[in-house]
């Protein structure tokens, strides 16, 4: 292949991905719009609100609990060899609150819930429900993608808060019963270590990680292919994506908020 092939297949390449990320923008763009003007759907938000929160509190309980004792242990471990095991409290609720609580708890909401966002729209329109719908004088957008990534952005923040204090919990009882800890010091450190401005980082980034992972869905949803393998295909690009764009949001919103 020679360079001019090579630069303009590469060329290509960058004009899809900017095209892309410039229809998920307008996309995004268009649900926050519906989501301030009426109609509203009550019910659909209620939905929504238990299917990305209430149903999505086991696997982020579990996924808290056993990361904030892992954590404890390594951080225990390796402290032991510079004689540091006492910052174990500290350096457990800065990694969960900052970084392993709002990260993980997004990726679990991109697995579970965008998942099944994609795979439901996208039935619906290879089922031509949507058509129905629009027949029916009722945006898709206004009905099936506000309510739910006005659901995420509401109960995705809450889900990290929860994750954060059963991650703390989890490094605490590790620490405690296993490492000899005293159970009082422990959690004074805990509160003495943390300040407003993590707590606040880890609420924003929940809310950000949210929305990503209920645009992406309904994105993925709206667009799919005709068939079977169209909904595949949408499910398992919808999760790869909203992936992708969590963790690089992180990226961005840490540097936000912690940049020296």
């Amino acid at each position: 292949m020679s360079p001019l092939a090579l630069l303009a297949r590469l060329g290509r390449l960058v004009l899809s991905v900017l095209a892309s990320f410039g229809r998920v923008t307008l996309f995004a763009l268009d649900a926050v719009s519906h989501i301030l003007r009426p109609p509203y759907y009550p019910r659909e938000l209620a939905v929504a609100l238990l299917n990305i929160g209430w149903l999505s509190l086991p696997v982020v309980g579990l996924t808290a609990i056993f990361t904030g004792g892992a954590l404890a242990l390594q951080i225990y471990a390796g402290g032991a060899r510079f004689n540091a095991e006492a910052v174990v409290p500290q350096i457990v609720a800065i990694g969960m609150v900052r970084e392993l609580g709002p990260v993980l708890v997004g990726l679990m909401i991109a697995a579970r819930v965008t998942s099944s966002i994609a795979a439901e729209i996208a039935t619906m329109k290879v089922t031509e429900q949507i058509d129905a719908l629009v027949t029916l004088s009722t945006h898709p957008m206004k009905y099936l993608t506000a309510p739910r990534v006005l659901a995420a952005l509401i109960t995705v923040p809450l889900l990290v808060g929860i994750g954060d204090i059963i991650g703390i919990m989890g490094g605490y009882t590790v620490a405690v019963q296993n490492l000899g800890f005293n159970a009082a010091a422990y959690l004074q450190n805990t509160v003495d270590f943390l300040e407003t401005r993590d707590v606040v980082s880890s609420l924003v980034k929940g809310a950000v990680f949210g929305v990503i992972a209920a645009v992406m869905g309904c994105y993925y949803g709206m667009n799919s292919g005709r068939g079977a393998q169209g909904v595949g295909r949408a499910t398992k690009g919808s999760v790869e994506a909203a992936a992708v764009l969590i963790l690089a949001a992180n990226f961005v919103l840490t540097g936000v908020f912690f940049s020296i």
